[in-house]
């Protein structure tokens, strides 16, 4: 009959808990890296049908201000609008040229989730006990989570090959220290279990999620609710463009007016 040391006992029983922890950990690891994966293309994909449209309503916007300085070149409160709209325009068309090179779609296979969910057991950056060690795990979960998000398959068959006889893997030491290992592994897991719910938590408290979720809920009712929103900015737009054409005709009968009357182009002093 097998006698075992209090120790012993006490290090089965957290080995047990740190592995059903570690399996907890890394499909946490998996879902919200596959959540930021799905917000980041539902936010290319807006971008380009709707974001676009926003951003060519924004430069018409900051044109009808322009134009409005130039009948009121006086009035600080316009020309500081005009240059806040000017700012918006900018960086809505930045945003939408960014958009237009995300043509990725992003879908892991079962493959791809199987190699993620392994690996991530092994290589978590919160199984390290120093610093240094922390550290490297953390350049290998962050090259992990980039394969994965790539969906590059290679990649990750690569990462799991060459971590498979890596020296971290070996346990060692007497049981005392593998039992202080253990549960320090424990307490660092369950910090990290943590901090993904306060992620997950935030994201999903964010604009764009609450928009994805109305999107899919409008699909189930079989509405397009990004090709609405579309169409209402298009609506927007021609309207905003009649209003522009409106300020620059009237400009223009301005300047008209006074070269005509005074002999001066006032254009070239706006």
């Amino acid at each position: 009959m097998n006698v075992f040391a209090p120790e012993e006992i006490e290090l089965d029983k957290r080995r047990r808990v740190l592995e059903r922890l570690k399996e907890k950990l890394a499909f946490r690891e998996e879902s919200m890296t596959e959540l930021r994966a799905e917000l980041e293309q539902f936010e290319a994909n807006y971008t380009m049908e709707v974001g676009r449209l926003y951003a060519d309503l924004d430069e018409i916007e900051a044109q009808i201000a322009e134009e409005e300085v130039k009948l009121v070149p006086d009035d600080e409160e316009i020309k500081k609008r005009a240059e806040e709209l000017r700012r918006r325009a900018e960086e809505s068309a930045a945003d939408a040229e960014s958009a237009e090179g995300c043509s990725f779609k992003w879908q892991p296979t079962a493959e791809a989730k199987k190699a993620y969910h392994n690996l991530a057991k092994i290589i978590h950056p919160d199984l390290a006990l120093d610093a240094q060690e922390k550290e490297k795990r953390h350049d290998l979960m962050a090259r992990l989570n980039d394969a994965y998000s790539a969906g590059d398959q290679n990649r990750l068959n690569k990462l799991v090959e060459d971590f498979r006889d890596s020296p971290d893997l070996i346990m060692g030491d007497s049981i005392g220290d593998q039992l202080v290992r253990a549960i320090r592994q424990i307490y660092q897991i369950k910090n990290r279990l943590k901090e993904l719910r306060e992620e997950k938590l935030i994201a999903e408290l964010s604009e764009l999620f609450i928009l994805r979720e109305k999107v899919r809920a409008e699909m189930l009712e079989g509405r397009n609710l990004i090709k609405q929103m579309a169409e209402r900015t298009v609506t927007l737009i021609k309207k905003a463009e009649r209003r522009l054409a409106n300020l620059k005709s009237l400009n223009e009968a301005q300047e008209d007016y006074v070269k005509e009357r005074f002999g001066m182009d006032i254009s070239a002093f706006r």
